[in-house]
């Protein structure tokens, strides 16, 4: 049970996360891996080393601290790390064992003087309802799944039925269950988790779903990253007629209802989820401005196939932009980088738009600031983004 004594405390330890949070998390995922390597599948060593998760884990604990009068007010960021989890598969008997690794490293980075008997007491009962929070939803959202048509818990195997190049960097992949069952409806701009052996050890992924949903199938797009290692692996050694398990669609990044104008924005691999969102707004009579940006041609996935729907549907306005460009084939709309002007000219006239955006961290932090200078209201702007918020002001 939390008291206000507890809560005072932990309210107390802010200013020391605040300076020092990125350090205590770094010291807690190494005694987590070290302590408990089975837990290490659920973690993406590539961000591990980047510190992308060091940063993400003190922004959240920071946040909850701040918050631990009025736990309300951290909803956007609930969702986020549930659907995660869901994603990722996370159960309920992992929850004790992150928890002892994050005392142990309280205890440990705060040294006896300011992680006091106090002060640990009140961190494992906050912990413990954090715990309660996060697992009672995600269990909420494990039954809900498996109750529903094509629906299932845990991981399912699929087989490859298609593998398509779709860039120089990009390829996607169509998925079919085994069993020849259905398979779980999503919502346009949600993600699926694969698991799969890489070198012996195995490794757990999100990856955008990348076209409608069907009922059948599912397909998903995935760059091959400098060193990475899943995403090489899809590229090098998985082919039609494989086996890969999957997890349930998840995902709070979604097309919302609406009829104003939607905007989609996108930087290089972030165009995934931007295609399931436009597939569902052609549907309606709204109007979608559909703006890319791409290094150059090479790397531009599913051109063609906007190109071809541009033509079908008169509502699509269609916009990309490419770092360099050279020749005359395939040109873009324009060369450089997408800067305020730019984007305010392939704006809609009026800024009360839905915009979704997603790219890499720095072509989302511009983004942010310049929807936010030309005028478009805050709360229609939507973005998913896994890291410290500050990293995108």
């Amino acid at each position: 049970m939390l008291s206000q004594q507890h809560r005072d405390i932990i309210t107390a330890t802010v200013p020391i996360l605040e300076q020092g949070g990125e350090a205590l998390t770094r010291h807690f995922y190494k005694g987590l891996f070290r302590d408990h390597p089975e837990v290490l599948p659920y973690f993406n060593q590539a961000h591990q080393h980047s510190g992308d998760q060091q940063r993400a884990l003190a922004n959240g604990v920071l946040m909850y601290a701040r918050h631990i009068n009025q736990l309300e007010a951290l909803g956007p960021l609930v969702a986020t790390i549930v659907n995660k989890h869901v994603a990722l598969q996370i159960r309920a008997e992992h929850y004790p064992l992150v928890g002892a690794s994050l005392l142990q490293a309280i205890r440990e980075v705060l040294g006896a003087e300011v992680a006091s008997d106090a002060v640990i007491e009140a961190w494992a009962a906050a912990y413990g309802q954090l715990a309660e929070i996060l697992a009672g939803e995600e269990g909420r959202i494990y039954r809900a799944q498996a109750a529903l048509p094509g629906g299932w818990r845990d991981t399912r195997d699929f087989t490859v039925l298609g593998k398509t190049a779709e860039s120089e960097e990009i390829t996607s992949f169509v998925f079919a269950p085994v069993d020849g069952q259905a398979v779980l409806a999503f919502a346009p701009g949600q993600y699926i988790g694969v698991v799969v052996t890489v070198g012996g050890v195995a490794m757990r992924r999100q990856y955008s779903l990348s076209a409608a949903s069907n009922g059948q199938t599912y397909r998903i797009s995935i760059k091959r990253e400098p060193g990475g290692k899943v995403s090489n692996f899809f590229h090098d050694g998985v082919n039609v007629g494989d086996t890969v398990q999957l997890t349930p669609p998840s995902g709070n990044f979604v097309l919302a209802d609406s009829d104003k104008p939607l905007v989609l924005i996108s930087g290089g691999v972030g165009i995934t989820p931007t295609l399931t969102m436009l597939d569902a707004a052609l549907q309606t009579k709204r109007p979608v401005h559909f703006i890319h940006a791409a290094r150059h041609h090479g790397v531009h996935a599913f051109r063609s196939h906007i190109d071809a729907l541009a033509g079908q549907h008169p509502q699509l306005q269609r916009h990309y932009i490419y770092a360099e460009h050279q020749g005359s084939d395939h040109a873009p709309d324009a060369v450089g980088l997408l800067d305020q002007a730019r984007l305010a000219a392939w704006l809609p006239a009026s800024r009360d738009v839905e915009a979704y955006f997603l790219g890499p961290q720095p072509f989302m932090r511009a983004i942010k600031a310049q929807l936010r200078e030309l005028g478009v209201p805050e709360a229609q702007t939507h973005y998913e983004f896994f890291g410290p918020a500050a990293a995108l002001n």
